[in-house]
């Protein structure tokens, strides 16, 4: 008896049901990537590198190894700077930025091993755009600790919300859209590149040289004049990514999924409601608890497990949705999933709505830890829960390629050619 199926009977449960594994046959995957990046470097780059990977390793598998190259560089955090300050060693920035570079390489692998081994499925894009969600929290608590925000509370708690808060709304974009869209300068790739480049100046310059007031760096002193003063490069950057957040990213997901609840007759409002407004909700809930002055998240040094545990629930949110996406299921209630979140912004900030202290510090703690406990455990089960039904629905397993797949020879010779699968409007691929 499998896992899934111990699972299944100790729950009294039938998750996923038969009707959405159903659903997996109208299954299509469509992406839109404009980026010049793409198209005229980092394409022959990854066609290179997919020359690398032998033909009998599975694309999941290729997308869970890349992971854990991230997974390695946050345990260096764990070890060396959990509090984010600038007195980490220089080389584990140069981890970072290696890490996230391969990571980024096996994530755009992937897909061309699926095409070129005949093993494209629904649960590829549910594991790679999973794997993705996680690795949002992990490259958050990377970026935290080469900039040393440490020393910044409220530049940290802004620039781990903002960066899952985009992320989010592109995964609710897909599900109303049907289509990733990647637009000419995208997250995925050049904001891939742009962190690495960061993690190389920290690697040679040190996460202490991002707290430099630019007005005191002469090369820089004419920047410096359209800013406050005593602005620093981190603040520049933080604050940066969160008016792209606020002016470019959030309008045009907006006015795109607008246009695909016109022709799909849903009302707009109540998609806000009920996809947006949540997230809203939970990125605020996390700031005013992290913030709080009563709370032990930033006093005694506890972010790190504030980003995990919190990570951690947004990377069930996000999956949750790509699983409604791929069968066809109604858009997941994010409201009861952030409201554990909710409830502890209102419990530390008691003291300073009604007077009273209603959580003990001791307690805070114990809650932190339980958090990330039981959302790992729950996102787990589901995981296990979610992919064996997968696999069993479409006779696959997951990080095995079954030895009778055909190659697709005509998407092998796109991928090699001026047309990328991944890259082109045209293109899509769909489960029969």
């Amino acid at each position: 008896m499998s896992l899934a199926t111990k699972l299944r009977e100790w729950l009294e449960t039938d998750f996923p049901s038969h009707d959405q594994m159903e659903n997996l046959r109208y299954y299509k995957y469509a992406a839109v990537d404009k980026s010049y990046l793409t198209k005229y470097v980092l394409r022959h780059y990854w066609n290179w590198a997919i020359t690398l990977f032998p033909m009998w390793i599975a694309p999941n598998l290729i997308t869970l190894i890349g992971l854990f190259f991230m997974i390695f560089n946050v345990l260096l955090v764990a070890l060396y700077v959990p509090e984010f300050g600038t007195d980490a060693p220089g080389w584990i920035y140069l981890s970072f930025a290696i890490g996230l570079w391969l990571y980024s390489t096996f994530d755009n692998v992937d897909g061309k091993q699926a095409r070129r081994t005949g093993s494209s499925s629904p649960l590829g894009e549910l594991f790679d755009h999973g794997c993705d969600a996680l690795n949002t929290t992990y490259l958050v608590v990377l970026q935290l600790a080469a900039l040393g925000l440490g020393q910044t509370p409220s530049l940290m708690v802004v620039f781990a919300v903002t960066t899952m808060a985009g992320f989010y709304m592109s995964t609710a974009e897909e599900y109303y859209t049907g289509v990733l869209y990647l637009g000419v300068v995208n997250g995925p790739t050049e904001g891939i590149v742009i962190t690495c480049l960061g993690f190389l100046w920290s690697w040679l310059y040190g996460a202490a040289s991002w707290h430099v007031p630019l007005d005191t760096v002469s090369s820089v002193s004419w920047l410096a004049t359209f800013l406050p003063n005593g602005t620093t490069a981190a603040q520049l950057l933080v604050w940066s990514t969160f008016g792209l957040f606020i002016f470019m990213h959030c309008p045009a997901v907006a006015m795109s999924v607008y246009e695909a609840c016109m022709k799909k007759r849903l009302a707009p409002g109540e998609v806000a409601m009920t996809s947006f407004l949540p997230m809203a909700i939970f990125a605020l809930a996390q700031y005013y608890w992290a913030m709080s002055p009563d709370s032990i998240v930033m006093v005694d040094h506890h972010f790190f497990l504030f980003v995990l545990a919190n990570g951690t629930l947004f990377g069930f949110m996000v999956s949750s949705i790509i699983f409604a996406h791929l069968t066809k299921s109604p858009f997941p209630n994010i409201t009861a999933l952030a409201t554990p979140v909710v409830v502890m912004a209102v419990l530390v900030n008691a003291p300073s709505i009604i007077g009273i202290r209603l959580l003990p510090p001791s307690l805070e703690l114990v809650i932190l830890w339980l958090e990330w406990i039981v959302c790992t455990v729950v996102y787990g089960v589901w995981a296990v829960l979610v992919i064996d039904g997968f696999c069993d629905y479409l006779g696959i397993r997951c990080l095995v390629i079954p030895a009778h797949k055909p190659i697709d020879d005509a998407l092998v010779a796109a991928e090699q050619g001026d047309a990328s699968p991944s890259s082109n409007e045209s293109q899509y691929r769909t489960f029969t």
